[in-house]
This record gives C-alpha cells, structure tokens and sequence, in this order.
C-alpha cells in the first residue's frame, strides 16, 4: 500500500516529511479547516513545495470550491492531483477533468452509505476516497467499519482515510477489497498542520515490512 500524507502547511516540517519520501503529500485550500494552507502563502512555502521531489505527488483538497480557484491553485503549487471532499456533482468532476486535472474524488461513509451512487462519477476521476462521516469535511480523526468496503466492486482503486493509526493498521490486512493509498492525517499529529514525524516513519517502516513479507 501506497502512503498520503494529508493537512501539511509548516515549511520545516514538510521538509523533514519529504525525506521519509511518502507517495503523495496533501495541502489543504479550504478555509475553514484548521490545516488550511491560507490564500496568501509565503514565497518560502511555495518554494518548498514546487522543490518536492517529483516521485511525491501532490494533491490539493477542496471542498465545494469554484474550478477557477481549482485551477488557479493547480498552477500556483503544481498539484498533481486534486482531491474533492465536499459534495461535488459528476458533472463537475467532469468539466474539471476535461481541463486536465486527475482527480480523487472522496465521500464520507457510514453502514447507510449506497456504493452504486459511485457508478456516474467513475467516467469522470481517477481515485476515490473513502472517509469517516463525522461533523466536518474530513480530518474528524475517527474510523468507519471497514468491513462495509466489502459492497466496493473494486473496479477503481481507492484512498481508505478516517482515524487511520498505528493502533488500527494491524486491521488493514482484514479490509477487502485493499485501498491503494492509505491516507493519514490528524492521528499523526503534534498539532494542526504539524505532523510527528517520528510516528509516520514507524508508520512507514510497519507497511515496507509488511509489504516485503506480502
């Protein structure tokens, strides 16, 4: 399995998340998320994150935003994807896919969630993320029963996201059909925005391991 690291912000600690060379590093253009990456960033923050290394994909999440601010910060921070989180139509996952943009689209599940309705978007997007429903548009810090992935058809790969820990990841080779990326955020967190980075290359360690044993 593949690693997102979602909500980063700070310069250094981008820098030092960069060195364990996750597969994918999230930045956050919704402003009313504490891990917001703000709409006048530094240049110094820019900087670090047009110099990521190109096998790091970076993927920028909106939630129920306008394609010209889609497509203004997909130039502005070189994103290789972008993640929409809130509750876009397919129609809109369409007309941005036609401008180019790869893009992740994530719903918030629970025991009540209906996987068919995922049939109109799969034309139009490359991932889909499947997060916990909670009160906010992700980063709750809390799981949802992973064995409902089971009614997936596994036709097209997926993020598994929610309350993703080192406690919870032994449960990992139990979920069917398997999620690509696994996508963690606020349970690896010092504070909002500033990951441990100690914790994500334990992270990072365990799933090589259990790769290699794979």
């Amino acid at each position: 399995m593949k690693i997102k690291v979602c909500g980063m912000r700070d310069v250094e600690n981008i820098k030092a998340l960069s060195e364990l060379k996750p597969d994918f590093i999230g930045f956050i253009f919704y402003d009313k998320s504490p891990r917001f990456v703000g709409n006048d960033s530094s240049d110094e923050l820019l900087d670090v994150v047009n110099s990521l290394p190109r096998e790091i994909k970076k993927v920028g999440v909106f939630v129920n935003a306008n394609i010209d601010y889609i497509l203004q910060n997909v130039r502005k921070y070189g994103l290789h994807y972008v993640q929409l989180h809130g509750n876009e139509m397919p129609d809109f996952c369409r007309n941005l896919k036609f401008k180019g943009v790869n893009i992740i689209k994530a719903f918030r599940i629970d025991n009540s969630f209906i996987f068919s309705q995922l049939n109109n978007y799969k034309p139009h997007v490359d991932f889909f993320l499947f997060d916990a429903k909670g009160d906010g548009y992700g980063g709750n810090g809390i799981a949802f029963d992973w064995d409902i992935l089971k009614k997936y058809d596994n036709e097209k790969p997926y993020f598994l996201a929610g309350g993703v820990s080192l406690e919870n990841m032994e449960d990992f080779e139990n979920i069917i059909p398997r999620p690509y990326v696994v996508d963690v955020n606020s349970k690896f967190e010092i504070s909002p925005a500033m990951k441990d980075i100690e914790k994500l290359s334990e992270l990072m360690s365990k799933l090589k391991s259990e790769a290699v044993e794979a």
